[in-house]
Order: C-alpha cells, then sequence, then structure tokens
C-alpha cells in the first residue's frame, strides 16, 4: 500500500455524493485541497476520521444572497459575520447579489488572504430597467445600472465585465407579489442582449423572475438561472419545457417567502449576532400571521416545485438571504427543508443544493460532487439527512479545500459583539483634488439619495473651476415628494469603502465648497452598525469658501465621507465642492 503524506481518510460515514445516486459506505480520500479516492482500502499513514453514524455529502451552494446585508431589520450588514455563518453551516459556495463591482477585488483579496474566512464566493454585477426592481434602494447609479435597450444593455454590460464578475444580476420582472404596484419588466431582446455578450466571457446571467410569463421569457433569451419562484400562477408545460431546453436552473428561494414564527432554531441561533438575535429571539415572532397575498403566492410557490420537479427541471437552492427574515447561512438549510416540503425527495434536495447548483453556475468541472479530482468542500452531518431532511441542520464538521473549517472559532467571531476585525489603511492627507475621473484614493465616487421608485434624482460630474483653477464636483438634486428626502455624494476612502482607514493621525476634513444654502458633511464609521450617521452640518453661498468640519471624537476608523443635500419635497438643491482633504 502506498504511503502518502498529508493524507486524510473519512471513515464510516454514509456518503450522498451530489450526483443523486444512491448514497454508499466507503471511505473517502483528501490529499491536500483535493478528493483522492472513494475505496474501502485506506492508506498508509493516513489521518484517520472516524464518523460512523453521520452523513458525508459535497459543501453545500446558496445561488442567491446578499452578503453586505443585515437580515434584520434596522441593522447594518457585517459581510464578514455573513461568511461566518455560511461556513458554518456547511454552505461552502455563495452567488452574491447584493454589492457592486468596486468591491470585488477588496473582498476576493481579504478571504484570499485568510483575513476573512468566508466560502467560495460568486460575484454578481448587476443590472435592471429604470423604474425596476433593483433600482429603489437609493443606492446610486453605480449600483445597478438601468438599460432599456439592447444597445444599453450591451454597453453597461461591457463596463460591467471589466470588474471581472462572476456573473451577471438582471432584474427583468416588476411583479410586486400583488401587494404593491408594479414596476418596469426588461423585454427579451434586451435581456437576450445581455446574454449574449457575459456568454461570450464564460459569465453568467442570473435574473430576479417573479412571474410565469417573465419565467418563458428569461428561459427563451438563455440566462442561466431563475432566481425566486414563480408566484403569480401556476406553472404550465411550455415554461418545463423551456428550462429543460435551454439547462436554465430554477431557484425558487423559498426561505425568503416563507413567513416566520415560532421559537429559534437551535443552529439559527448560533449564526445571529448578539443584537440580531436580541431583536428577533420573540415570543410573538409571526404571530399576527401571513395576509391573504402572501398565503397565495406560498401556494403557487409549491405547488410550481412539484410541477417542475415531475417535468425533469433542474431545481438549484439559493435563499435572497440578507432580505429581512431569510438569515445567512441557516437560509440555505432550511431551504432544503422546503423544498422537500414542495414534493422533492430528501436526497433530491441535497442533490439540488450540491451537484445540480455545481452545473447552474458551471463550477461543477470542480466542486459540487464528491469524485477524485474535485475540490475537497464536504460536510459532515450527524444522522441521514437523505431519509429525513431535518437532520441537514445537525452539521458537525465542514472542510473547504480540504482543510477543516474551525466550527468553534466561527461560532466565537459571530458571537462577539464588535464589527470583524479587518486591517485599517492608514489614511493620507489628500482625498479628492477632482483631477481625475476617480479620487485621489483611485475610489470611484458615488451617489445614493431615499429609497424608493420616487427617489430624489441627482447628477454629478467634473467641471472646470472658474480663474482656470483645474475641476470641481458639480452636483444638483431634485428632492422627491415625500418626507425627509435626500441626495448624497459619497468619497469611499479605500474601493469600494470594504477595508476601514484609520484616521486617527487627523483631526478635521477640510474642503472647498460653493452653493446656496445649508448641506451636511456625513462621516461613515465602520463600527455604527445603523444608518444613524454622524454629520457635521456647513453653510454655502455663490463664493467659494473653505469649511473645516471636525472628525467625530469616537471615530478612528471611517470607510467613506460624504455631502449631504436635503431639502423640502419637490424644491432643486445644487453644491460644488473641490480640495477635499484630512487635516
Amino acid at each position: 500500500m502506498l504511503l502518502l503524506a498529508a493524507v486524510t481518510a473519512i471513515v464510516g460515514a454514509l456518503v450522498v455524493d451530489g450526483t443523486g445516486a444512491a448514497p454508499r459506505k466507503v471511505n473517502v480520500v483528501i490529499d491536500g485541497e483535493r478528493i483522492l479516492a472513494l475505496s474501502q482500502e485506506i492508506p498508509a499513514g493516513a489521518t484517520i476520521i472516524s464518523a460512523d453514524n453521520h452523513t458525508l455529502t459535497p459543501g453545500f451552494f446558496d445561488l442567491h444572497t446578499h452578503l453586505s446585508y443585515s437580515a434584520v431589520s434596522g441593522l447594518t450588514g457585517d459581510w464578514g459575520k455573513n461568511l461566518k455563518s455560511y461556513l458554518y453551516c456547511g454552505v461552502t459556495t455563495v452567488a452574491d447579489f447584493g454589492t457592486y463591482p468596486e468591491t470585488f477585488e477588496p473582498m476576493r483579496r481579504l478571504i484570499a488572504s485568510g483575513t476573512v474566512a468566508g466560502p467560495r464566493l460568486h460575484l454578481a454585477a448587476r443590472i435592471t430597467t429604470p423604474g425596476g426592481h433593483g433600482a429603489e434602494g437609493g443606492r446610486g447609479d453605480f449600483f445597478s445600472l438601468e438599460v432599456t435597450t439592447p444597445d444599453e444593455a450591451r454597453a453597461a454590460t461591457r463596463r460591467w465585465l471589466a470588474y471581472k464578475p462572476d456573473a451577471i444580476k438582471v432584474f427583468t420582472d416588476g411583479w410586486r407579489y400583488g401587494s404593491e404596484p408594479d414596476m418596469t419588466s426588461m423585454d427579451e431582446d434586451t435581456l437576450k442582449a445581455i446574454v449574449d455578450l457575459a456568454h461570450k466571457q464564460n459569465v453568467e446571467v442570473m435574473t430576479h423572475t417573479v412571474t410565469l410569463d417573465r419565467a418563458k421569457i428569461a428561459a427563451r433569451a438563455g440566462v442561466d438561472v431563475i432566481a425566486h419562484g414563480i408566484g403569480d400562477k401556476a406553472a404550465d408545460a411550455e415554461l418545463v419545457k423551456l428550462l429543460r431546453e435551454r439547462k436554465t436552473a430554477y431557484v425558487p428561494t423559498l426561505a425568503v417567502y416563507e413567513y416566520k414564527s415560532g421559537p429559534l432554531a437551535p443552529l439559527l441561533r448560533d449564526v445571529l449576532e448578539p443584537a440580531a438575535l436580541k431583536r428577533v429571539d420573540r415570543p410573538d415572532r409571526g404571530a399576527r400571521g401571513p395576509t391573504a397575498s402572501r398565503r397565495k403566492r406560498w401556494e403557487n410557490l409549491m405547488v410550481n416545485i412539484a410541477t417542475l420537479r415531475a417535468g425533469g427541471a433542474r431545481i438549484a437552492t439559493g435563499t435572497d438571504a440578507g432580505v429581512t427574515g431569510a438569515y445567512h447561512g441557516y437560509s440555505t438549510l432550511r431551504e432544503l427543508e422546503l423544498l422537500v416540503a414542495g414534493g422533492l425527495t430528501p436526497l433530491e434536495a441535497l442533490t439540488a443544493a450540491t451537484g445540480d447548483a455545481a452545473k447552474a453556475i458551471h463550477v461543477d468541472g470542480e466542486r459540487g460532487t464528491i469524485e477524485p479530482g474535485k475540490l475537497a468542500d464536504l460536510v459532515l452531518i450527524e444522522g441521514a439527512p437523505h431519509e429525513n431532511i431535518n437532520d441537514v441542520e445537525r452539521v458537525r464538521r465542514v472542510w473547504l479545500g480540504g482543510r477543516e473549517v474551525p466550527r468553534d472559532k466561527l461560532k466565537a467571531g459571530i458571537a462577539h459583539p464588535g464589527v470583524t476585525p479587518i486591517p485599517a489603511r492608514k489614511a493620507v492627507a489628500l482625498i479628492d483634488d477632482l483631477e481625475h475621473d476617480r479620487t485621489s484614493l483611485d475610489t470611484l465616487r458615488v451617489n445614493s439619495t431615499d429609497e424608493g421608485t420616487n427617489h430624489s434624482a441627482m447628477l454629478f460630474q467634473r467641471v472646470p473651476r472658474a480663474g482656470g483653477q483645474g475641476h470641481v464636483l458639480a452636483i444638483q438634486a431634485r428632492m422627491s415628494i415625500k418626507k425627509s428626502p435626500y441626495a448624497q455624494l459619497w468619497l469611499p476612502l479605500s474601493k469600494g469603502a470594504v477595508e476601514p482607514v484609520d484616521v486617527s493621525a487627523f483631526k478635521l476634513v477640510r474642503f472647498d465648497v460653493r452653493g446656496e444654502g445649508a448641506y451636511s458633511l456625513v462621516f461613515w464609521p465602520r463600527a455604527i452598525r445603523s444608518y444613524n450617521l454622524p454629520k457635521a452640518p456647513f453653510e454655502a453661498a455663490g463664493d467659494w469658501r473653505t469649511v473645516q468640519a471636525p472628525l467625530p471624537a469616537n471615530a478612528r476608523e471611517l470607510i467613506s465621507l460624504g455631502f449631504e443635500i436635503a431639502r423640502p419635497a419637490g424644491e432643486m438643491g445644487w453644491l460644488e465642492i473641490d480640495n477635499v482633504r484630512f487635516q
């Protein structure tokens, strides 16, 4: 028998390999980051892990998450803790729809370096329609590019492809579940233009699609994944045929639509940070019950699971985690339980979360199944989840690329009251002199407004400063017709505002300004977990003046600075800024 170095053998477990095949008891041998063999023999010198009465599965996939969001209303997200929650629950691959491409490089780098513990990421850039879903969050045009024609779609896709996304997320469907007025939707030609260009670059297209008619459009356009279930009516034979022919995966995100009530599951308690647990752990959780429209949508969702399963469509797992009530990590496992409630067998649900999910995003050549040569992303579960799907919550050990994940350490990190530690960059004095398309820190200037389809509108651009004194940033805004409207221009202090910046060497922010009336400089300390950010009010007039605003006393680390225009509903506002620096 060949003696192999650094070899581990998981012995005694029943192996659910992710292919849909019947479970079998076989030893899984890991060499380095990959699976070496499935064998009845154990290599000499191998480290043995005894796993009697356990089931070994591939690492799970969640194909619809929002990593930077908190699933608990009133809290900002801590993406580092959210990533820990996935690993703790055995979710080793996540597709993230909740950020913008400027964040891709720092997120990938921090995870690759081990600075932040997390699963494998599949990062998506976002495209929508004017007045469509994905554009109403007040996060600005940098977050979801808006298109109405194939030519605009191709231009937007090219812009995002420069950031090397793993996928393009397209908001194609404006149905608001019968509870709110519909938003705009994307036509087939425009969607197909995105799909054709993205596929030429081996980039998936994954859509927000929630109605039967729009699901048919998405499938005909050739999208890889339809995310969200069809909730308006029953699926029909035409859709089933389209999904099969186009190899489009159906990801129903049942976990976000399920009405939550009753006590919290023990595993969920493990992955909720203290502030979140305090907000959701209430004896009256869900006591009011779902609305009639929500009940009807749920009935359609569950019927459609059975219909698509019977028709042979590929079903994969995703949760919309980060949206209120869809908790990171735990919701992925809950999704499997709900798929079984909808008509899948437990083994089919496990396959949906592993091999079929890997096929949906075209990574099945390297992971998603337990086979020789594949990455050793593995989950050891006490019990038999292929028979009793509820056992899936009894995760005991997790491996990512052959290395066991320290679940106790992950749990402690989630439970820590502070934000996930990320080394801070040292602040430099000059933030933005407006002489380049990006800030002087090489970050993308971004806009933000109040939320809603009727949000405030704003434009900003660099324009020459009078007297040949370089350039300034000119901002114009029209306030929405609502209470407390605003428009903000943000200067991230690191790319995507992902890494904090240590500003302790400075005492204030200094900038030149011209405008008309009252404004605010907004500080975003990384440690603050609410949207009630500290502000420094200032006045501006028609002549240029220099303003000095003291840094908040308790804000040693910042991630961004913002200039805010707030006016009464319907009014206009303008502001010009230049030479922004710490001092």
